[in-house]
């Protein structure tokens, strides 16, 4: 905008002076490279005062350097919010009640950040007055369109930038764009792949990995140990949920970063949580990525047992389908769409009764179920003995087994018998059908 000053010298003539005051826009600032990059790309070469925003949602290797890292690279401020405890509480643990795992892999760990740091550099936008949001994406990657689809939803009339995606700017041209303004960071050896960290998993992609007859070197694995390495002895762990919800580890009431941190240790010591996977990017392209999710895995192994206790056959059978329609959509970016809305209401209802605990084995790469209690259990031991205290009708059967079996009956005797025919005759393969 326009700042106009008066400078009046007796009875000389009246000055003005016009001072044009840069547009502030928010950047998600992750203290990477490409983050770094764009603080002073913006500003420099797009007339913005940056502000850089980091989101805490835990593991991040950079944490530790963001604010100085922002600052030597021309940001205007930097503010840092602590977001490990809401990250879980109202994002991961309800994809976990839900059961959402991307083509029975993937348990979204990035997927699942990216509408919080979407909805976090809206409000921080209005806060600041701001008129632009900036991410580092990539054009070839899934999280510009969760990033560009959540913020448009949530503040369809902020500008939104991608220096990344809109301007090519290899690794080697961005620390030499740095050099030349100034700014000489030691970054170090980034290594072959590309990766991403919060307190819900790992990712790791490119370098010998873009091969996917190629087995993964250990040096792409950071927080599990190998399965061969991992101690043969196994460690017990007991996981109490209430309404879906893990709340309790071994008999202790803990908070949520409580629980994942401790699992995310535990087992990666024993060699959980290792995922190998050819992925269905939602921009076309299969990618091979690898995972390191320790919690989650063994978070989402104890919740299916839990439900296995708690909801019917119907529940379950229905609740796989929504499971994988609920993974879809956030990895699509429409966490904020009232299809999730929709979905959670119903994923909501089906945990009511989905409160007990479960007993799990940790050795040598698995998570095995060992225990299983239900505070409101659909499993009657009475009913499933075969000892002395069954209580079971058995002669029931036969009168149901007529029922059950009345449609196949009367299917066989009006379309399948062939006229005259007493007997059904059913052809093996290869046989003549007619």
């Amino acid at each position: 905008m326009l700042t106009e000053r008066h400078d009046f010298h007796g009875a000389a003539t009246e000055i003005f002076s016009y001072a044009w005051a840069m547009p502030k826009l928010v950047l998600a600032y992750s203290g990477g490279l490409d983050t770094t990059t764009a603080i002073k790309w913006l500003n420099v070469e797009q007339g913005y005062d940056v502000i850089a925003l980091n989101i805490d949602v835990g593991k991040s290797r950079e944490q530790p350097v963001v604010e100085s890292r922002a600052i030597a690279a021309g940001a205007l401020k930097v503010r840092v919010i602590d977001a490990k405890e809401d990250f879980l509480r109202y994002f991961a643990f309800p994809a976990l009640a839900a059961g959402a795992i991307y083509q029975d892999a993937y348990p979204l760990a990035t997927a699942l950040a990216r509408p919080l740091l979407a909805k976090l550099l809206v409000d921080v936008a209005h806060e600041e007055g701001a008129d632009a949001v900036a991410h580092g994406c990539t054009g070839k990657g899934n999280d510009q369109v969760r990033f560009d689809v959540g913020i448009q939803t949530l503040d369809a009339k902020l500008k939104i930038v991608a220096p990344t995606r809109e301007n090519a700017m290899p690794r080697d041209f961005q620390i030499d764009y740095l050099k030349k303004h100034g700014i000489d960071i030691p970054w170090g050896d980034k290594g072959p792949f590309s990766i991403d960290e919060n307190l819900w998993g790992r990712s790791c992609e490119a370098g010998v990995l873009e091969d996917p007859w190629a087995e993964p070197p250990p040096e792409a694995y950071e927080w599990t140990r190998s399965p061969e390495d991992a101690p043969s002895t196994p460690a017990y762990i007991e996981i109490g949920y209430q309404h879906g919800m893990p709340i309790t580890l071994d008999g202790q009431e803990i908070s949520p970063l409580a629980i994942v941190t401790h699992l995310n240790d535990l087992g990666g010591l024993h060699g959980v949580g290792r995922i190998d996977h050819i992925e269905d990017r939602l921009v076309g392209i299969k990618s091979r990525e690898i995972y390191e999710s320790p919690a989650a895995v063994i978070l989402h192994a104890a919740h299916r047992a839990l439900e296995g206790m708690s909801l019917s056959k119907q529940q379950i059978k229905l609740k796989k389908y929504v499971a994988q329609e609920y993974a879809e959509l956030i990895y699509n970016g429409l966490w904020f769409s009232a299809h999730h809305q929709d979905i959670a209401a119903y994923v909501a209802s089906t945990q009511r009764h989905v409160s007990g605990t479960i007993r799990l084995r940790l050795q040598r790469g698995s998570a095995t179920v060992v225990g299983r209690k239900a505070d409101e259990s659909l499993y009657d031991r009475g009913l499933a003995t075969y000892d002395s205290g069954d209580t079971y009708d058995q002669t029931a059967a036969i009168g149901f087994i007529n029922i059950w079996g009345l449609q196949t009956r009367t299917q066989a005797r009006q379309q399948l018998l062939t006229p005259g025919a007493d007997t059904l005759r059913i052809a093996m393969p290869k046989e003549d059908l007619t």
